[in-house]
């Protein structure tokens, strides 16, 4: 039964953004609930405002309700204001298109973006009226599905959800709704021994953890014949199409504009980078294809921005011409395009003159390091000469403001890498001043390393609290003055977000214990409350310390060394290696295979791969595609 409306307004004017909570924006999707057998709730842990610029549920919501027999429907997680209010008011946590409680939804998919995040799924759990951990649910109960970057180490959550996906949700989604019409609500222990045969279903009860003397996982190893040693993410051939009838908020989202995923993947290989290893291999999506994708998604939409998302978009193929025809069909009624990540070269800058026309706004790069050897041990290709003359360029074709973006903790940094970011940044602004007077600002983000699982650099440790305060407190005393901005992370944040990353099933209990407490928005400063988690870490005899600042060994078992990412291990351990010498590992797409383990994983002859738009080696070069051709026939 769906949420009374008198009782639901009758707490809504007192909640903040209430607009929030109502539902029946444009384009939004709302099917007979007793005519439609399957009922999929789509869930993120966070406020609407951020949930609704997820792309990911996006393409998940519009491919099932393009299902005849699913709805899918969303729900957020309420602010802290309205959950009190629900709790008080005895209404639970409902979707938004027809309001009805959760639990009464077949399967809820959560997508798990990020560690600081985790505390919400548990209040989404709980106001919705459904069991936290996965051993309690019975039959009556809705299947608990999580997705992601989250997934590739889900420990940490493993207890909550019934399975995780591993990888690209397009067709694996559709493989699980078909595996519920078979199964049903009937026998819920049979059909998660089933769903376990599905490539890139993770299923946590199906597995055992044990653990060395010293705290270390020994082994996490299957107790069910349908379990895999190794569950391998899954992968789409070629993108399916993206979606064009996208729901426009009531409230302005974090990203308020229309979306195209241009390609997916990365072959730049920066080693920090998780996205750039998890999300191989390189796919992109065909120029026409994206055209007539711009045309139905703005006449649906009535966005002013559009868009062309990926992890490095430069590296399009014919992202100039794409670029030059949307400006042809799109820049005359005044839409904005925009390319959200450039490189720091000329190309990058030409691109950026291209979308902004007469109007200038910001421009943002990432140089992550201060210093030319500190930017080779990360495996950034760009150099302190590129780094001023694209600055320079910039400011000299009219753009006011810079934001630079850093990371600070990285393996091997020195208080001299750290002292190169002021360095440059007090070359950079008089380029600026030089060209455009008072009107030049630049803004350094300066953000904490954390190392990530299924990247060259998970093995590192967290830099301590004290090294990163004395880091920031350097480069506050040299980053200051007009026309400058500096902005950092808190190193507490820190900590939370690496035990998380690279913690095992134990701090499941953590996570309860400091949910229990009141943790709730962990992500935003204006909520968290760190003495609670070092409270829960404490009652449960944990230390964040040994999951963050620990370096691991290279032959120690790690939590998520179960889960394949297609990227092999030998690979990372080669790259890390690299790093402490500061040898490049340069973009396949550029010279040679680098061997990262992705065309053996996912073996594809060379036409397969063109026709799918596959842009790593193998598809772009001769060389690469009689290399490709010979790796899928062994």
């Amino acid at each position: 039964m769906s949420v009374d409306t008198a009782t639901l307004g009758s707490i809504l004017p007192h909640s903040i953004k209430p607009a929030r909570y109502t539902g029946g924006e444009w384009n939004s999707v709302v099917k007979d609930w007793d005519e439609t057998p399957i009922k999929v709730a789509l869930a993120y842990p966070d406020v609407y405002e951020v949930g609704m610029s997820n792309l990911a549920l996006m393409i998940l919501y519009d491919i099932l309700n393009s299902q005849v027999d699913v709805l899918a429907e969303r729900v957020y997680t309420p602010w802290m204001d309205m959950e009190q209010a629900m709790r008080s008011s005895g209404i639970p946590l409902y979707s938004l298109e027809t309001r009805h409680p959760l639990h009464e939804f077949d399967i809820i998919g959560f997508t798990l973006p990020y560690e600081l995040n985790y505390t919400n799924v548990l209040t989404m759990l709980n106001l919705g009226g459904i069991p936290l951990l996965a051993e309690q649910r019975g039959d009556s109960h809705p299947l608990i599905i999580g997705g992601g970057s989250g997934t590739y180490n889900g420990e940490p959550l493993a207890p909550f959800f019934d399975l995780l996906v591993v990888g690209e949700g397009e067709e694996v989604i559709l493989e699980l709704v078909e595996l519920f019409r078979q199964c049903g609500r009937e026998d819920r222990k049979g059909c998660l021994a089933r769903a376990a045969e599905i490539d890139g279903v993770y299923v946590p009860s199906l597995y055992e953890v044990t653990y060395s003397d010293d705290g270390t996982v020994r082994e996490v190893s299957p107790t069910h014949p349908s379990a895999r040693p190794v569950v391998t993410k899954r992968i789409v051939d070629t993108l399916p199409p993206a979606p064009t009838r996208v729901v426009v908020p009531f409230v302005e989202a974090i990203h308020d504009r229309a979306t195209i995923e241009i390609q997916r993947g990365c072959t730049q290989g920066c080693r920090f980078c998780q996205a750039g290893m998890i999300y191989r291999p390189l796919r992109q999506r065909p120029l026409e294809e994206i055209l007539s994708t711009a045309d139905q998604l703005l006449a649906a939409t009535g966005y002013e921005e559009l868009a062309l998302v990926s992890l490095s978009s430069c590296n399009y193929t014919g992202i100039e011409q794409l670029v030059e025809q949307l400006l042809n069909r799109h820049g005359p009624s005044y839409t904005s395009i925009s390319l959200p990540s450039l490189r720091m070269d000329s190309f990058s800058l030409r691109l950026a003159g291209m979308f902004q026309g007469r109007h200038k706004t910001g421009l943002t790069f990432a140089p992550e390091a201060g210093s030319d050897r500190l930017r080779q041990v990360i495996n950034k290709i760009i150099s302190h000469e590129e780094i001023l003359g694209t600055a320079a360029a910039a400011y000299e074709s009219g753009w006011d403001r810079i934001k630079l973006y850093f990371l600070v903790g990285l393996p091997t940094e020195t208080m001299e890498d750290v002292e190169a970011i002021a360095d440059l940044v007090k070359e950079i602004l008089p380029i600026g001043r030089r060209a455009r007077g008072n009107r030049a600002q630049l803004s350094v983000s300066v953000s904490t390393f954390i190392p990530k699982p299924h990247t060259p650099f998970q093995w590192s440790p967290l830099e301590q609290r004290e090294s990163l305060e004395e880091k920031h407190h350097l480069l506050r005393r040299l980053i200051r003055g007009r026309g400058l901005k500096l902005s950092w992370n808190d190193p507490q944040t820190s900590l939370l977000e690496a035990a998380f990353s690279r913690g095992d099933r134990r701090l499941s209990q953590v996570i309860l214990d400091a949910w229990r407490r009141g943790a709730r928005f962990d992500a935003w400063s204006e909520a968290l409350d760190v003495q609670r988690w070092w409270d829960a870490f404490a009652s449960q005899g944990l230390d964040p310390a040994f999951y963050a600042h620990r370096e691991r060994p290279l032959d120690e078992t790690l939590p998520w060394d179960h889960i394949s990412s297609g990227v092999s291990k030998e690979f990372l351990v080669a790259d890390y290696h690299r790093s402490l010498q500061g040898a490049m590992t340069f973009d396949c797409r550029e010279g040679q295979c680098q061997t990262c383990g992705i065309l053996e994983t996912f073996p594809r002859d060379a036409e397969a791969m063109r026709q799918a738009g596959w842009g790593c080696v193998g598809v772009l070069r001769d060389a690469g595609q009689a290399a490709a051709a010979k790796r899928s026939q062994r």
